[in-house]
């Protein structure tokens, strides 16, 4: 097993993509190994990088983070990330691991990041 969770960050919002690099370089065992800003590049980097967590806005102009995950075969462990309470209950149905509001806290992305990892230590042989 990796022991580095690897994250690809997905908003339509460069600060809101700077401001997650941040928070995940001070957090031990986590790479940001790519992001994207729209619903093609973010498929695109899903099916190129195979992250182990998205961290997916919702709300972006080429459509949606459930735009994102509609027609994948294997979705990544999904954190949602965005300023909208709303979607939870739909986010949850779409099989999210966490959601965190914005602005992002620090312990609660450690705290969503930790449970990524347990599911990724539970699909990955050992």
């Amino acid at each position: 097993m990796s022991t580095c969770l690897r994250v690809l960050v997905v908003d339509d919002a460069r600060l809101a993509r700077l401001e997650m690099r941040t928070l995940l370089a001070a957090m031990e065992g986590v790479e940001c190994i790519g992001e994207a800003d729209d619903v093609p590049a973010a498929r695109e980097a899903i099916a190129r990088l195979h992250p182990d967590v998205v961290l997916l806005d919702i709300q972006m102009p080429s459509g949606s983070g459930f735009d994102v995950l509609d027609g994948l075969q294997l979705p990544p462990s999904v954190i949602f990330t965005t300023a909208y309470d709303r979607y939870a209950v739909q986010a949850f149905d779409a099989n999210a691991l966490d959601y965190l509001l914005k602005p992002v806290e620090a312990s609660r992305l450690h705290a969503a990041l930790d449970k990524a990892r347990a599911r990724v230590a539970d699909v990955v042989p050992g």
